[in-house]
């Protein structure tokens, strides 16, 4: 890894850090601010709630209707929108960006004018990317910690918020790990963020319908969300092993072959 080229990186993507965890972190607490008025007419909400189909409930993110009334329930329905969702949008825009920023700028040859290998630029970008990813779900896991301690009604386990915050960091690392694919395999030098905001939506889309009543079987799985169990409020809820073993064996060999198709493209043209 080259540290010039890193620091060079990390300074060009700080603001890009920044202002996603403010904007994520701003949504995630005020949110939970609403926790309490939730509880504060939690017999008129009840009776909304009731017109409410429940297939619509469970795409939105409540397994149940009791669901909304519990901290950590009302902290994973809307975790699903804002760390999960826009959390693999910034990592998928990202590490797709950072790889292909030379080549669309026409900077490319000045790169490789200097001491360093293809192989080098690649890890060095790719460690930096996944860097600014740790960096946000640390940041939001602390700003949701807070939000709920502060607006909480009661007691809330820790361990199913943790497990919860492994999928969703597991969850955004896969989606940089397709962002470098994605630069990998493109031909034509250019941005790629509408590409990348779309897939991911796709995605998160096959989710959503996955979770509506009527739609069985393992169509769902086809989206790496489904791979996240969001039912924290179930009293065997843990961290699975296969879940996080697909998770962590996908994201290293989509790096793997990233790095492979990094390595033989003609950056220069």
């Amino acid at each position: 890894m080259n540290r010039i080229l890193f620091h060079m990186e990390f300074r060009r993507n700080a603001r890009s850090l920044i202002l996603w965890s403010v904007i994520i972190c701003a949504l995630i607490f005020f949110t939970m601010s609403l926790f309490r008025s939730v509880l504060e007419y939690q017999q008129q909400i009840m009776g909304m709630v009731k017109l409410v189909p429940m297939a619509a409930m469970k795409a939105r993110g409540f397994g149940n209707i009791n669901d909304i009334f519990s901290g950590l329930g009302f902290y994973a329905a809307n975790n699903i929108v804002y760390m999960m969702l826009l959390g693999s949008i910034y990592s998928m825009v990202l590490t797709s960006n950072i790889l292909l920023k030379e080549e669309y700028n026409k900077t490319a040859e000045f790169l490789m004018s200097r001491p360093i290998s293809r192989g080098e630029i690649f890890a060095t970008k790719s460690a930096l990317a996944f860097l600014n990813v740790v960096f946000l779900n640390i940041i939001a896991c602390l700003v949701s910690f807070i939000s709920l301690e502060v607006f909480k009604s009661g007691d809330f386990r820790i361990q199913p918020f943790m497990v919860l915050t492994l999928y969703t960091f597991l969850l955004n690392l896969l989606f940089g790990a397709l962002g470098l694919l994605v630069a990998g395999l493109i031909r034509r030098a250019r941005p790629v963020t509408f590409f990348c905001v779309g897939l991911v939506l796709v995605l998160y889309f096959l989710f959503t319908i996955s979770r509506l009543s009527g739609v069985k079987g393992y169509f769902g799985y086809v989206s790496p969300f489904k791979w996240v169990n969001v039912e924290v409020l179930n009293p065997s809820y843990s961290a699975e092993f296969w879940r996080i073993f697909l998770f962590l064996a996908l994201t290293f060999l989509l790096v793997l072959l990233s790095g492979f198709l990094y390595r033989k493209k003609d950056i220069l043209t």
